[in-house]
């Protein structure tokens, strides 16, 4: 229960502070700005991976679990657990964000700002290169030493930088699926919850295909690094 507990509270301080940042933002007539979002959304998974990293894994995001169980290094069953906790805990940022900013209404939803094709194969690509990272820094579903959360935290940050503007950058469906929900707004979120996944897939076979024997087939990582 532990890790599921902590999957959740990860995933609540992502969304509360990475679409708060978007909210704020909107609120105070752009202060915090573009990389100031993209930067908050980078430094909130690196500090939860350091927090739950050791508990969990700190996946924070239904797409990263499904990786880890295509890639073989987690159990389906737990990987249930583990996305039912992390849209809980999305669900529940979101429902605060709501309450403190009853104004807003989109409350950071994530929509394309060109076609449903550009921004869908832009999260496809973001989420594989992403899942590609985490899968080289991990072993078994967690990361592994001192600079894991630095790698992947760096990533979010600069894929958020130069992609943001016209995709949003979620690369995580209970990211995008939370303040849709609570917004009762659901417009484009096919995108948000499809490439995600399907970028974390395609990660695997990439990982495959650069790291040593046992990377994503079962066998244990530590028997292989």
């Amino acid at each position: 229960m532990k890790k599921y507990f902590s999957e959740f509270l990860g995933t609540f301080c992502l969304v509360f502070a990475g679409t708060g940042a978007i909210v704020i933002n909107q609120t105070s007539g752009g202060v915090v700005s573009h990389p100031g979002i993209a930067l908050t959304f980078g430094l909130v998974v690196m500090a939860m991976i350091y927090t739950f990293g050791d508990i969990s894994g700190a996946h924070l995001n239904p797409a990263v679990t499904c990786g880890f169980v295509a890639a073989r290094r987690m159990q389906i069953g737990e990987g249930v657990f583990y996305i039912f906790s992390q849209l809980a805990g999305a669900i529940s940022a979101s429902a605060l964000m709501r309450f403190l900013f009853p104004q807003n209404a989109s409350l950071g939803m994530t929509l394309p700002a060109g076609s449903a094709v550009q921004s869908f194969v832009l999260e496809l690509l973001l989420t594989a290169i992403l899942m590609l990272v985490i899968l080289s820094v991990s072993v078994g579903a967690k990361e592994k030493g001192i600079t894991a959360g630095i790698a992947i935290g760096g990533v979010i940050a600069l894929e958020a930088m130069f992609a943001g503007p016209i995709c949003g950058a979620s690369m995580n469906p209970a990211r995008s699926l939370a303040p849709a929900l609570v917004a009762n707004n659901f417009s484009f979120l096919w995108i948000y919850l499809v490439a995600p996944v399907a970028g974390a897939l395609l990660a695997v076979p990439l990982c495959i295909c650069v790291r040593d024997k046992g990377c994503c087939t079962g066998t244990p990582i530590e028997q292989t690094t």
